[in-house]
């Protein structure tokens, strides 16, 4: 039998909504009504986990479509607060409201907000944004009766009138579980605390970065070390909260988290007062940073938190046997953050004796501590989960034997910069602790036996290893057999890397997310190339790579669509091509540092029309003029943060450059001279330990 030609196959009708009838149209749209919204919007998470771009094709797919992913978002990503109002009338499900992207989100904009009251929103992010302040949070809780998270880092500007009126407006429209937390000197946030689990086994909180995708920032404690640790670290900023806020905040009847970071106004009386107004329902107390709090304060404000589950005093005050004993008061608590402390005779001692339930212990950066010390501790802590001990250069191998034996079901390590731990000791950690999934090693002496010892905590998502001059290609390469779960390596400076090892990584990490690769000198595009198959990739830094070129790059942009960080600092090879590869599929970019790379007007022109990009490093590039990047900035309307040479500063006009910071962004002019050469990563170590100033080895008395 004669198969029909294509000519005469049967055509397959469309309909159309406009032509058709009633019928038609119904039983054209039946299968997506039919679907109940439960089921509909499993599906959508599904589609969204696999390629969050695919919920906007599906929009577009019809009206009925178009409607059923109003119905389904939940989170609002405006990039203008002037499209606050329309975002709101489309999505009307929405529980969260994201205004990172906004730099300046002015009071009026949120008194849209009371027009129409939104009783599913449940979080509203202003943590990068200015220009609010206390009228215009007034109208924000009074239009959100719901609301439970409210996130104002970086409010430096606002004050107690603000916290005042927040708490008022959330707890006159329903008594929830809240928190007033003030990031590390950049101001308030009060958010509801959601504690899953049994009250004994309590999720732990998570700190938050509040740069660009970067680490989660550490004050320079007379040392340099790690890279993100030489960039200059500002004064922390005195926040306007005071103690006069307080009674206002703790009226709250379910107050789990009370946080003050940074907060200088708090002091020894403030907390004293706390002790009859303080709800015992309080698990959280973060007062890191508070310079004005004594042990005297610490001990007696603990006394009444008897359900105290998270305790950080990071940068507070002395550690005292006195302040020690008080943490008997607290049975339940599960993490404690000394960071930076100071530890008297025997403090470390008795925490050790009174605090048998911690299961996350942070020692960085401690001056006083012993190998001694260090032992005892973690030989009573028998249910420790993650231990931080950076920057403590008196540990030895000993301190590592106690907590490998000690503590071998240990989730997270870190132990930077210690560096009289040997390649032997460390290797101790693959051995003992295989359910490991964050571990930083960074600055050690670290090897490939060590790390193919490593290889056995097949758990690790999390693995910092710059800084060690002696790992190279064979090491990678059993890790990248034997952690496939890997998401974030760093690699900085580890010189005798090649693109044979990032190769082994890109392979046996599929689901790799962040990579720094900064001064490996001997990558090329090749690893690029094979990088650009983990399309999960968001944080790509490749400073001072020359080999690297706009043919990598646009491997990179093709392949990772989700890449949202990228420093390309001293890549020289990098032209014009790869910024309009850049903004042709790397729409999810925010962060990009072009120092030093072959870039133009064009290329700048180019980057700009990616809308979500919030801040950009432009220093030191030949082909950019000042018409150019004038242009650029005016463009780029969601720019937050732009660091320019200081040489630009006077060939831009004045009044062009309120009109950029009128909209929130932040200019940051360097002056530093123009420098190509780069040193050996071995002479750049060694000339990094000749300026270390090292840390007491005394107790402090």
């Amino acid at each position: 039998m004669a198969m029909p030609t294509h000519s005469h196959l049967p055509k397959r009708r469309r309909v159309c909504p406009h032509m058709a009838t009633a019928t038609e149209v119904a039983v054209a749209i039946a299968p997506l009504d039919s679907l109940a919204d439960e089921l509909l919007f499993l599906v959508l998470d599904r589609v969204a986990a696999a390629d969050p771009r695919a919920l906007k094709s599906f929009a577009l797919a019809s009206r009925a479509c178009r409607d059923a992913e109003s119905r389904h978002r939940r989170l609002l990503r405006p990039y203008r607060a002037d499209l606050l109002r329309a975002a709101l009338a489309r999505y009307p499900s929405a529980s969260r409201l994201d205004l990172t992207l906004c730099p300046r989100v002015p009071d009026s904009a949120l008194a849209v907000l009371s027009s129409a009251p939104l009783p599913s929103l449940r979080a509203v992010d202003l943590s990068r944004s200015r220009g609010f302040g206390a009228p215009g949070l007034a109208a924000l809780a009074a239009a959100c009766p719901g609301l439970a998270d409210l996130d104002l880092s970086n409010g430096v500007e606002l004050g107690d009138e603000a916290a005042a009126e927040v708490a008022r407006g959330v707890r006159a429209a329903e008594a929830l579980p809240l928190a007033l937390q003030a990031d590390h000197g950049h101001g308030p946030r009060l958010r509801r605390r959601r504690l899953p689990g049994p009250p004994g086994d309590r999720a732990q909180l998570v700190p938050r970065d509040h740069r660009f995708g970067g680490p989660v920032p550490r004050p320079q404690v007379q040392q340099t070390h790690h890279p993100q640790s030489l960039l200059h670290h500002d004064t922390p900023l005195a926040l306007q909260i005071s103690k006069d806020c307080l009674p206002a905040i703790m009226k709250l009847p379910n107050l789990e988290v009370l946080s003050l970071v940074g907060c200088v106004g708090i002091d020894d009386d403030a907390l004293a007062s706390l002790q009859n107004e303080c709800s015992k329902s309080l698990q959280v107390l973060d007062m890191s940073n508070c310079q004005n709090v004594t042990d005297v304060g610490v001990s007696s404000v603990v006394k009444a938190m008897p359900n105290l589950l998270e305790l950080n005093l990071s940068y507070c005050c002395h550690v005292t046997p006195s302040m020690g004993k008080c943490f008997q008061m607290i049975p339940k608590l599960q993490t404690l953050k000394l960071e930076g402390c100071k530890f008297m005779i025997d403090g470390l001692k008795y925490i050790g004796i009174s605090c048998a339930s911690l299961r996350e212990l942070s020692l960085s950066k401690c001056s006083g501590l012993t190998d001694t010390d260090l032992s005892f501790v973690v030989s009573r802590l028998k249910s420790l989960l993650k231990l931080d001990i950076t920057c403590n250069r008196n540990i030895t191998d000993a301190s590592l034997a106690a907590i490998t034996s000690s503590c071998p079901s240990l989730i997270s390590l870190k132990m930077e910069s210690c560096n009289h731990v040997s390649s032997e000791g460390l290797r101790m950690i693959g051995k003992r602790c295989s359910h490991l999934e964050e571990l930083d090693i960074t600055d050690s002496d670290l090897d490939d036996e060590g790390l193919k010892a490593l290889s056995g905590c097949s758990k690790l998502s999390s693995l910092k290893i710059g800084i060690c001059m002696k790992i190279s290609d064979e090491g990678l390469m059993h890790i990248g057999k034997s952690c496939p779960e890997l998401r974030d390596i760093d690699l900085y400076r580890s010189g005798a890397i090649s693109d044979e090892g990032v190769t082994q990584i890109a392979q046996g990490c599929p689901m790799l997310e962040s990579i720094n690769l900064s001064y490996c000198t001997e990558i090329t595009d090749l690893s690029l190339a094979a990088l650009s198959k983990c399309a999960k990739l968001n944080t790509l830094e490749i400073r001072g790579c020359p080999s690297v070129s706009s043919a990598g790059l646009s491997e990179i942009s093709t392949g990772c669509r989700l890449l949202a960080k990228l420093d390309i600092k001293k890549c020289f090879a990098i032209n014009d091509v790869g910024m309009l590869f850049l903004s042709q599929f790397s729409h999810s970019l925010r962060q990009i540092n072009l120092s030093y790379c072959s870039v133009t007007d064009i290329g700048l022109l180019s980057l700009s029309s990616i809308c979500g990009l919030q801040s950009m490093t432009i220093v030191h590039l030949a082909g950019i003029t000042p018409n150019g990047l004038m242009a650029a900035l005016m463009i780029c309307g969601g720019l937050k943060k732009v660091k320019l040479h200081a040489a630009f500063r006077s060939m831009m006009p004045p009044h062009m450059l309120k009109v950029v910071e009128a909209r929130g962004c932040i200019f940051q002019w360097i002056d530093k001279p123009f420098q190509v050469e780069q040193e050996r990563c071995d002479i750049w170590k060694q000339q990094s330990q000749d300026v270390l100033v090292p840390l007491p080895s005394y107790r402090i008395i």
